[in-house]
């Protein structure tokens, strides 16, 4: 389970200390409790790795104490993707084999139907087990989103089973509109593969991590030098472009990356007028509106599509479109406000 970041979308109530996957957006319970609930099913806590930054290793381990302590594991530095897939996958080829089947997710995501998601990740793991391969779960799309990746479909393996055409990462809208048109999902960032399968792949094609992979060594010192030596890459971009052993296999779960405050509308409750409500806040004549009030009452009137965000003394006031861009203006921010 990856949980690093610090989700800076979600400001100001995301911040460094206290990052999206901490934070209950979607239900009451912070998004990474969610997500190690919905993945209980198929992989317990003692079975489950949840790679994160350094900085952040005690605030996960107080939120899942289920989880046995050495399964957090605290990544010095920020590395990408395929850094952190990699120590993973060495860390479970150590303990259970090369032909150990393992599933990454993210910790931030929201999930509509939680069953469906269970079937979709067993059923990549079966296909990786079965055809040795690197196996991608593809969204059905339900929008053309020009703000996440897609997967073309190539060749059919078997049913319900195709290699990965290509990968394309935010096209324009109207290029994804032709994709799914012919196919193309969602790039979920859902992976299954046995780790010997996937290690043979990082070796062979992936320079940036490839040799500290092999002066790889267990405990906190060999953590540290595996990710001093790694050079950052995605494991998109470094080991699935790059590898002829891809598959895919599609997936209709109701996923959101939920990667800005107004995407809480497509997955939390609305009252009658459209407005998602969390805290204490009351609207009239206004609709279409997201209110996150901590400690403190607010109040809409006549207004609609806006994001207020209260928390301690500090109101975000902006619009639902204006919310996926909130980097521009914490760059533009005094550093006392922005880190407040």
């Amino acid at each position: 389970m990856l949980a690093g970041g610090v989700g800076s979308r979600f400001w100001p109530l995301s911040t460094p200390s206290l990052p999206k996957q901490l934070l209950p957006l979607v239900s009451d319970e912070p998004l990474l409790l969610d997500t190690l609930e919905r993945v209980s099913a198929i992989a317990p806590a003692e079975r489950t790795l949840i790679l994160t930054n350094a900085s952040l290793a005690d605030a996960v381990r107080a939120a899942c104490p289920q989880v046995p302590r050495d399964n957090v594991i605290a990544e010095p530095k920020p590395a990408g993707t395929a850094a952190a897939l990699s120590w993973a996958a060495a860390e479970i080829e150590r303990r259970d084999g090369s032909e150990a089947v393992m599933i990454s997710v993210h910790a931030d995501w929201a999930i509509g139907n939680v069953e469906a998601f269970r079937k979709a990740l067993t059923t990549a793991a079966e296909v990786a087990e079965t055809n040795h391969s690197l196996v991608t779960v593809g969204v059905v799309p339900v929008r053309p989103d020009p703000g996440l990746g897609y997967i073309e479909r190539g060749e059919v393996v078997s049913p319900g089973v195709n290699r990965v055409g290509r990968f394309v990462e935010k096209p324009s809208e109207s290029a994804a509109v032709k994709m799914i048109e012919k196919g193309a999902l969602w790039n979920s960032g859902i992976f299954a593969w046995r780790v010997g399968d996937f290690l043979g792949e990082v070796r062979a094609l992936t320079p940036e991590v490839a040799p500290a992979l092999e002066r790889i060594s267990g405990g906190a010192s060999g953590l540290e030098k595996f990710f001093a030596e790694v050079q950052s890459i995605a494991v998109d971009v470094g080991v699935l472009e790059r590898s002829s052993n891809v598959q895919v296999v599609a997936g209709d779960f109701g996923w959101d990356d939920i990667g800005t405050w107004g995407a809480l509308k497509r997955v939390r409750k609305q009252d009658e007028l459209g407005n998602v409500i969390n805290g204490e806040a009351f609207a009239l004549e206004a609709n279409d509106n997201v209110v996150h009030a901590m400690d403190q009452t607010v109040v809409l009137y006549g207004v609609s599509d806006l994001v207020v965000v209260a928390k301690d003394g500090l109101t975000l006031v902006t619009t639902v479109e204006k919310s996926a861009h909130l980097k521009t203006l914490l760059d533009a921010l005094p550093k006392r406000v922005a880190e407040q």
